[in-house]
């Protein structure tokens, strides 16, 4: 999921055409656009109405009788019929550009058309003219079912239909596909992590949790999309009447800006939204919605993340898959995780027919790497890749029967190496030849900051010299850069230099002697502690960084475990004894990176990493009610005992 103030910009990117139709506009939403602009857009929206059947404000009916919104474009030539790429979205795709008085950027509709497909663009229930109450993955299985459908069943469809987009145009697929439509018969996923519910050993529901602490990019998202009291317009509007209403309102919400990195220091969790005066709805008001609403309740093994259209690894995918995923997203690890569980058990044709791209850039920024992709701080080359011939070459292939092209081609796995700055290839993740290689956390005690004694070495020491360090929840770590998306001002992005963060004291930092020699790490990386703390509860967090010979420390990704759930997310909670020393082992991290000779890997250890999550307030309450915090006195140890280690994912050609 995307904050919406960035989420206009990526829609998907085939040819950064389902970009410009759905990102360009609401961008240009923040002024008004140059006059080339317009002219641009006015005659694309030409060209497509010489080549195109447009069919706009079409009324989609779902089971239970609500509409939703759809967009449709197909070639004027019915010679032949068509497959249809189909892209649902809670954002505003209106074809008018209110404020500009000019037609939409329709870049997406115009080369999905010359290119022999139909392309339909559709609202989610309970946004702009759909009908119906938004509930975020609540009714999506059914009503992707219902559209596929619907979608197959007209004059002009080949029977086939195959989707694309990044985000929350993505999350919604997996789910879907597991509902076997026969229609269904490619999708193309990026960015899809908040789709993913539980994929072991990741218990997520859709990024709501990492490691059972709240991540904290939902609050942003769903202050602009929860907007469940809203202008409708009547059932009995006509199709014509709909499209000339959608030239004067295109029901776009005007919220006031939010200063998120300050709104996300409210306490307690549950009225942040109320706070900023946000539009009431599923996260922390009580809804007639399908999934019980009040997201910011659920344990990590509600019933109600069962209900929506969230992926389990209960369920079963045979569909043909098309897997974007990046470094710097919210959940690489789910996210191949995911790939690998399709791959393992679809279908034998159906899993040998699963293709995945991993590029090193930040959500849904496939299409904007450049000759010197830049991370954050970190360049990390040149990350081009064209996306737009693989995808229309896949859906040229399950859509239409093209068995050439470039999917013929194209490795199962293709994945950019950090440091190393290339794309490489393997036919299965992780790569061929990885094999586990663990280093031990060590010190004399003092491994706080950067200028502690900490290390990572082949061995654990033979006596326990642990180190601690205190945690105040009114004074967390703060996230910088990172794995992460969707937090407005409050964090952005990438890969940063963390040594100012590791000169605080609350940060043990762990480092290795240098590379030798060049070493590839590619593949999961899973910490596990032994820690002990006088609190109740709390948490620990883990970063992994690659530091370089100047010094500089550049984070690769990171995690964090809520000690309740430290025995499993559908066990009983799980509270702490001062002083005991408990074992806890982290969902695995993930990355793909090459250390060079003389750079050295690096651990850090604390106990927040905020606002990416919330702040475990260490009583062993329900956090989210709370308004004051316990500060925990938290200590790690590391011995042959107590072996504290890393176990990262080495690759050897």
């Amino acid at each position: 999921m995307m904050h919406r103030s960035i989420r206009y910009l990526v829609v998907g990117v085939i040819a950064a055409a389902i970009f410009a139709a759905t990102g360009t506009l609401r961008a240009q939403r923040g002024g008004a656009m140059t006059p080339e602009q317009a002219a641009r857009q006015t005659d694309a929206e030409k060209e497509l109405a010489s080549i195109a059947v447009i069919e706009r404000k079409v009324m989609m009916p779902m089971r239970d009788g609500v509409r939703l919104a759809t967009d449709i474009y197909r070639p004027k030539d019915t010679s032949t019929k068509v497959p249809a790429i189909w892209v649902r979205t809670p954002y505003n795709f209106n074809y008018w550009d209110v404020r500009n008085g000019v037609p939409a950027d329709m870049t997406a509709a115009l080369t999905a058309v010359k290119r022999g497909y139909a392309y339909v663009v559709q609202n989610e229930r309970g946004h702009f003219f759909s009908e119906g109450h938004y509930d975020i993955l609540g009714a999506p299985r059914t009503d992707g079912y219902d559209a596929l459908a619907w979608l197959t069943a007209q004059p002009w469809s080949n029977g086939k239909v195959g989707t694309t987009g990044c985000s929350s145009t993505a999350e919604y697929q997996m789910g879907v596909a597991a509902l076997g439509h026969p229609g269904y018969a490619a999708m193309n996923v990026q960015g899809f992590g908040a789709g993913v519910g539980r994929v072991r050993p990741y218990f997520e529901q859709g990024n709501w949790y990492r490691g059972g602490a709240v991540q904290m990019l939902f609050i942003t998202w769903l202050h602009g999309e929860q907007n469940q009291v809203r202008p409708v317009f009547p059932r009995n509007a006509s199709q014509e009447d709909l499209i000339r209403a959608s030239k004067s309102f295109d029901l776009s919400q005007q919220l006031p800006p939010v200063d998120w990195s300050k709104a996300l220091w409210h306490l307690p969790v549950q009225d942040i939204l109320k706070a900023v005066d946000g539009p009431h709805g599923i996260f922390a008001d009580a809804m007639p919605v399908a999934t019980g609403g009040r997201m910011i309740q659920r344990a990590p093994n509600d019933p109600a993340w069962y209900k929506g259209g969230l992926f389990h690894d209960d369920m079963a995918l045979n569909v043909p898959g098309l897997w974007f995923m990046s470094w710097y997203d919210v959940s690489a690890g789910p996210n191949l995780a995911l790939y690998n569980y399709v791959r393992k058990t679809a279908k034998p044709e159906i899993a040998n027919q699963q293709w995945a791209v991993v590029a090193p850039v930040a959500h849904c920024g496939y299409t904007r790497a450049t000759e010197d992709t830049i991370v954050g701080e970190r360049s990390m080359g040149d990350a081009r890749f064209n996306y737009q011939e693989l995808v229309y070459g896949f859906f040229d292939r399950f859509l239409k029967g093209d068995t050439g092209g470039p999917l013929g081609t194209q490795p199962r796995v293709t994945y950019y190496t950090m440091g190393l700055n290339k794309w490489q290839s393997s036919d299965t993740w992780p790569p061929a030849g990885a094999q586990p290689m663990t280093l031990f956390l060590s010190s004399g005690g003092k491994a706080n900051t950067l200028d502690g004694d900490g290390a990572l070495m082949a061995a654990p020491p033979a006596a326990d010299t642990p180190d601690s360090f205190t945690y105040d929840p009114m004074k967390p770590v703060t996230s910088y850069g990172g794995n992460v998306c969707c937090t407005g001002t409050a964090i952005r992005a990438g890969s940063f230099d963390q040594r100012t963060m590791e000169a605080r004291p609350d940060i043990l930092v762990y480092t290795s002697e240098p590379f030798k020699e060049g070493t590839e790490v590619s593949g999961p990386i899973e910490p596990t502690l032994y820690v002990s703390s006088d609190a109740k509860d709390t948490d620990f967090t883990v970063k992994l960084v690659d530091v370089y010979p100047d010094g500089k420390a550049y984070n690769l990704d990171e995690s964090i475990q809520r000690m309740r759930y430290r025995d499993g997310y559908d066990k009983p909670l799980a509270w702490m004894e001062p002083g005991k020393v408990y074992k806890v082992t982290l969902q695995p991290l993930t990355t793909s990176n090459y250390f060079a000779a003389g750079h050295r890997l690096r651990v850090e250890v604390s106990s927040s990493n905020f606002p990416r999550f919330d702040r475990n307030l260490n009583t062993g309450g329900h956090n989210y009610d709370e308004v004051t915090g316990v500060v925990a006195h938290n200590v790690v140890h590391h011995s042959t005992q107590y072996p504290s280690q890393v176990t990262i994912t080495v690759v050897t050609r």
